[in-house]
């Protein structure tokens, strides 16, 4: 059985152009879920039907896995059993009449425009490495790039004369998307007066951010980067890189961007996944109502 998951991990990463992360996950779920199909004594795959396949899931709800996390679990063990009807390893498929929970669309946290500025001042341009953090920090919020797209980001993707830069997303899609003259004004000084100094110490691969050992910085890197700010910043909130991408998008959405717009830059390949930030609008919209109305 263990064969097959190499040969469907194998069949992700090369014909679906799934990304590493994903792989990863799919590995570590079907892992799980194959281990528990030989706990219960099964021998092939063959003999796995529907009620089994909802038993594990059960199983799962009882370890306190959240629903989205589930969700996720039962999408990879749907994918695995239809590669093994097309590749006819085995003759059915125990997932088709099991269908993915509806989860609920939670709304993400964002900041509020001033909290965003607060965070955006609290790096020290007077020093090498604050003047990169303050670049790194307001490209995050210039462009809604996810982190994993900005540790990639490479010299020969900025485009400023121009006002965008080229981001290379999921499933190796490009998309190119604005950046403004802030972010762009920040970009070009962390280049010209740290970045070629970093530069000499090691090989960087192009990538435009670097660390102090001038080694393309990693997602954890950004993540402390945030955090640190975010402390400093005096903001109570859980604020994550993500948090950057989601208040991008919401403030576009309140200043009347067209959703289509957003979705383009957000790199969405389904608009109901941007919809999501016009619950937010709403509520939004709601708040202020509630505040100035005089009968609220």
């Amino acid at each position: 059985m263990t064969e097959y998951l190499g040969s469907y991990l194998h069949y992700l990463q090369l014909e679906k152009n799934a990304s590493s992360n994903t792989v990863d996950s799919y590995r570590r779920d079907l892992t799980r879920y194959l281990e528990h199909l030989n706990r219960s004594g099964f021998r092939a795959l063959e003999e796995v039907q529907g009620e089994h396949v909802s038993k594990f899931l059960r199983v799962l709800n009882t370890t306190g896995l959240s629903a989205r996390s589930i969700a996720r679990n039962l999408s990879a063990i749907k994918g695995f059993h239809k590669f093994l009807v097309g590749e006819q390893i085995v003759g059915h498929n125990p997932t088709v009449n099991i269908d993915l929970p509806k989860r609920s669309k939670t709304l993400p946290d964002i900041l509020n425009q001033g909290e965003i500025e607060r965070i955006l001042d609290q790096p020290d341009p007077e020093q090498p490495l604050g003047l990169r953090d303050k670049a790194v920090l307001e490209t995050m919020y210039a462009t809604g790039i996810r982190v994993s797209e900005l540790v990639g980001l490479k010299q020969s993707d900025l485009q400023l004369d121009l006002g965008v830069i080229r981001v290379m997303g999921k499933g190796s899609k490009e998309r190119i998307v604005p950046i403004g003259s802030s972010a762009t004004e920040w970009i070009k000084k962390y280049r010209l007066s740290v970045r070629s100094s970093l530069v000499k110490r090691s090989d960087t691969r192009d990538v435009v951010f670097l660390n102090a050992r001038g080694r393309p910085m990693t997602r954890m890197a950004i993540w402390n980067i945030v955090h640190r700010y975010t402390e400093s910043a005096g903001i109570k909130k859980g604020v994550h890189p993500h948090t950057f991408r989601h208040s991008f998008a919401t403030h576009l959405l309140e200043g009347g961007a067209d959703l289509r717009a957003v979705q383009e830059m957000l790199g969405h390949s389904d608009i109901s996944t941007t919809q999501i930030y016009t619950h937010i609008d709403r509520e939004y919209l709601k708040e202020v109502h509630r505040t100035f109305h005089p009968r609220p």
